[in-house]
């Protein structure tokens, strides 16, 4: 998979995209990320990006001009999706990350200063994405978060082929809790379950902490989400138990492995 990245700072994003996950993919040749500097296809010698806005105001808005030129430089094929980073664009979810990694090449422009020129919106840009509602400077932070939660999704990237389908949000629910040694710390043990040996019992005590976990911090991903009847009874224990009754259908004994 090919990324596109047109930014004014390409040496804020090469360092991360040199770096752990994201360095050795590029090395392995499942990912190419390529940082191309506006600034570069700027019309004049002082290579001028940027402009007061038309009508007035405070700040400055990137010109249309080195930016449709930084597009145009780039190649043809294969056939991209453009991508504006901006706070009025669809929210970036594991979901919209998915759709994008069935996706040959992403082209991602980094806005600066009060934003682009309406212009290269209306010309260029297939879809807008925004990291969430708050305010940065710059598409650079959104353009990385973008890149990575889309390359994890890439076959071969993660090395385990069943790590990202556990991640938190790839099934809509959040992820369980996680263990590793030492077995107890501080006087906070692991729970018994996970060192048992019982993959079964294992696999069951995930989904469950995974349900209760969304239950008891982000209950909206649960809200008109459609539960097997696994999750349903599993859900079930899950809501007994925080309420400090027995479990249904149960001994009466509390799980306390949490």
């Amino acid at each position: 998979m090919i990324f596109d990245i047109l930014t004014l700072l390409p040496e804020v994003c090469r360092a991360y995209l040199k770096a752990s996950i994201l360095g050795r993919a590029q090395q392995a040749g499942l990912i190419t990320v390529r940082l191309v500097n506006v600034r570069e296809s700027a019309m004049d010698r002082h290579r001028t990006v940027d402009d007061a806005p038309y009508g007035g105001g405070d700040g400055m808005v990137m010109k249309v001009e080195p930016l449709v030129a930084a597009l145009e430089s780039l190649p043809n094929l294969p056939r991209p999706r453009i991508i504006l980073l901006s706070p009025a664009g669809r929210p970036l979810t594991q979901e919209l990350a998915a759709e994008l990694a069935g996706l040959e090449r992403l082209v991602l422009i980094c806005g600066r200063y009060e934003g682009v020129d309406e212009r290269v919106r209306l010309l260029a840009v297939d879809q807008e994405i925004s990291l969430g509602d708050f305010v940065l400077s710059g598409g650079e932070l959104p353009a990385l978060a973008l890149v990575e939660a889309v390359s994890r999704l890439v076959p071969g990237v993660l090395g385990g082929e069943g790590s990202a389908a556990a991640d938190s949000f790839s099934d809509g629910l959040l992820e369980h809790p996680h263990y590793t040694r030492p077995p107890e710390f501080r006087g906070l043990a692991v729970p018994e379950v996970l060192l048992s040996g019982n993959h079964a019992a294992i696999a069951r005590w995930r989904r469950k902490e995974s349900l209760r976990r969304t239950w008891r911090r982000r209950p909206e991903l649960l809200a008109g989400r459609e539960l097997g009847p696994e999750d349903q009874r599993l859900l079930a224990e899950v809501q007994a138990e925080e309420a400090g009754q027995p479990p249904p259908g149960g001994s009466g004994k509390l799980n306390d492995m949490r």
